[in-house]
């Protein structure tokens, strides 16, 4: 019965987070692990990846789809 809950209460946490969401938490992770690079030009490189804009990867990803 717990368990049943428990899956069903963490389903429905899930399905509240929009998309964004989640990419936004990846971003957040990216940039953290961006940080930790020595070399200054790749850090850069990644850290300007990692704060693209949601819409900006969105009208990316729709276009590589086409």
């Amino acid at each position: 019965m717990r368990t049943t809950l428990t899956l069903a209460l963490s389903t429905v946490l899930l399905l509240a987070c929009s998309t964004e969401q989640f990419y936004a938490a990846g971003r957040s992770s990216q940039r953290a692990e961006c940080l930790k690079q020595a070399d200054t030009a790749a850090r850069d490189r990644c850290l300007k990846d990692a704060n693209t804009p949601y819409d900006t990867y969105r009208k990316e990803a729709d276009a590589a789809r086409k």
